[in-house]
């Protein structure tokens, strides 16, 4: 119970933004264009901001159209053709259509759909032609897509949110590899690999979630203060893709040592711990990007460890390792700030080894 209490209270202002904004569409439909019943005033309103909320301007704006399109299209086959299983079909079918013909993207076009369902199932029109219900839509959408324009999601707080179980998942990769190396089981090396690779979901959505905060910024006055922070975790994109990517070539190199029974040397595998450790400061960093210094101790203990680790043992599996152990350190350092040559030269300072 205390967690769905907390899922509503993470989402009270988008609440309290979709009931405000059907209300406010309904007043304006009702008191300054006459209309009795403004049903599709409210209902383009909810349907506009519920997926309009986070959503760059373009998709935004999509959403309030297709709503709007919807109900034009379906008001006046409807009329025609009248209301069945059927005619929704070709309702349905039509607004999709029309939609289309118009450049729609996906959004619209869906959109446009569930509206003219809503017309055809809901309150089909009965007093004839009338445009009404199509104004009814538009300041819907024009009510609610101000409403996302004054009152936007917090840019910072959108990213980190996407952030959290990426970063985690890293980590948690990195464990992973670590405790199959440590045990010799080239299972759970594989388990680790697969999960390396599920990660790329998680990426996509976290890029998604910059995008989203980048145009916020440029959109709303209030937010811009968050640019600088923005545009840290928007640099840190690329290193994190490549700490995934090299993570999981990893990966294949555990699978590889523990199936050919290749001794992996203990401080290669403490290289990778302090490596997932590097993994969850840099969550800190990038959530308040004061100090990195702690993401960098992690990275290059990681890459100190794993060249020692070179040391002790020539095989082939073991260059991999530490090679991608290295590689991952200097993405750690580059999500820090510090351009490719100036992070490759840490992790190749005295003390770090040569290999980079």
């Amino acid at each position: 119970m205390r967690d769905r209490v907390e899922v509503v209270r993470r989402n009270a202002l988008t609440i309290a933004q979709v009931g405000v904004s059907a209300g406010v569409a309904w007043l304006v439909a009702r008191e300054l264009l006459g209309h009795e019943q403004p049903f599709f005033a409210a209902v383009a309103a909810i349907l506009t901001l519920s997926l309009a909320i986070g959503q760059r301007g373009r998709r935004a704006v999509e959403v309030a159209l297709g709503v709007a399109l919807g109900i034009g299209v379906a008001d006046l086959i409807v009329l025609v053709i009248g209301t069945g299983a059927w005619q929704l079909v070709v309702v349905v079918s039509l607004a999709m259509a029309v939609a289309l013909l118009l450049g729609g993207g996906t959004l619209l076009v869906n959109q446009a759909a569930v509206s003219a369902v809503l017309v055809v199932t809901l309150q089909p029109p009965t007093d004839g032609i009338t445009a009404a219900r199509f104004l009814d839509a538009v300041i819907g959408g024009a009510v609610a897509l101000l409403a996302n324009a004054i009152t936007p999601t917090h840019p910072v707080r959108l990213v980190r949110r996407e952030l959290e179980p990426l970063v985690r998942e890293l980590a948690a990769t990195l464990i992973d590899i670590a405790d199959a190396l440590a045990g010799g089981d080239t299972a759970a090396a594989q388990e680790a690999l697969e999960r390396g690779r599920s990660i790329d979901p998680l990426l996509a959505r976290f890029r998604e979630a910059v995008m989203v905060a980048d145009e916020t910024i440029r959109y709303s006055p209030p937010r811009r203060r968050s640019r600088r922070h923005v545009r840290y975790l928007s640099e840190a994109q690329a290193p994190l893709d490549h700490a995934v990517r090299n993570t999981r070539v990893l990966a294949r190199g555990a699978v590889r040592a523990t199936e050919l029974g290749e001794r992996v040397p203990p401080l290669a595998i403490e290289a990778i711990r302090d490596l997932a450790g590097a993994v969850g400061e840099i969550f800190d960093f990038l959530s308040d990007p004061a100090d990195g210094s702690a993401t960098e101790r992690a990275a290059l203990s990681a890459a100190s460890k794993a060249t020692e680790a070179l040391q002790e043992t020539g095989n082939l599996s073991v260059s991999v390792i530490v090679g991608q152990v290295r590689s991952t350190a200097v993405d750690l350092l580059e999500g820090l700030g510090l351009e490719a040559d100036a992070a490759r030269q840490a992790i190749r300072a005295p003390g770090q080894g040569g290999i980079g």
